[in-house]
């Protein structure tokens, strides 16, 4: 009798956890929610949450390129030059302006729009990543996806803030093999609509991806932003 008893308080412990855990899961999922807004609303959200951020990123980022370029143009170097090449796994001086030149303002701020939902994702809103970066990096802060591909888990970044996101964006594409043409377009011209069709390895979606790309920068005039 005894032991039935003890079973059947387990069972209502258990369900009390899982009622709890069911609680706890509605009211994170609640707050997490955004208002309802027009698109005109959530465009004006976006703008206000993300060009700021970009700006401040790009200023950094372009006095750091020009900085080095006079250095790199006098025939001198440094160890924070030195640094970077490691950093962006580069040798010449060339490919390390390659790296570090940022991309037009437009661009960045319509791939945020893209692949943020304009900023309305999950992923933007538990873990600022406004640019669906993955990870691969179990030491590193992260969060899962909700659904699986197969039994694979999906795992993106988590950033302390939007610039430390808007930064990590920068360095990827200063990095990564799959955007060594895109670099080296980006030395050419700093025309948005040219250096868009660079991008087709940054989304599942291929050679559609900068066309999209295209078709955002034009309709919300992002291209304004690239004259500050």
């Amino acid at each position: 009798m005894q032991h039935f008893s003890n079973k059947i308080k387990i069972i209502l412990a258990t369900i009390l956890l899982i009622i709890i855990a069911s609680v706890i899961y509605s009211v994170t999922q609640k707050e997490a929610e955004l208002p309802k807004m027009t698109v005109q609303e959530k465009k004006a959200r976006f703008i206000a949450l993300i060009v700021p951020a970009v700006n401040i990123v790009y200023a950094k980022l372009m006095a750091r390129y020009e900085e080095i370029k006079i250095t790199l143009d006098a025939g001198k170097t440094n160890a924070e030059i030195e640094k970077l090449k490691v950093e962006y796994k580069v040798i010449t001086n060339e490919k390390l302006l390659m790296a570090l030149k940022p991309s037009p303002k437009s661009i960045t701020i319509a791939q945020a729009a893209i692949e943020s939902s304009w900023a309305t994702s999950r992923f933007f809103r538990v873990a600022n990543n406004i640019f669906g970066v993955w990870s691969f990096d179990a030491d590193e802060p992260r969060v899962a996806a909700l659904q699986k591909r197969g039994d694979k888990t999906i795992w993106v970044k988590k950033y302390d803030s939007i610039e430390d996101a808007i930064y990590d964006y920068y360095r990827t594409l200063g990095r990564s093999g799959a955007f060594a043409e895109f670099r080296q377009a980006r030395m050419k011209t700093n025309d948005p609509f040219i250096l868009v069709t660079k991008l087709d390895r940054y989304s599942e979606k291929g050679s559609l991806y900068g066309e999209e790309l295209t078709s955002i920068i034009k309709f919300n005039k992002f291209d304004k932003y690239d004259a500050d």
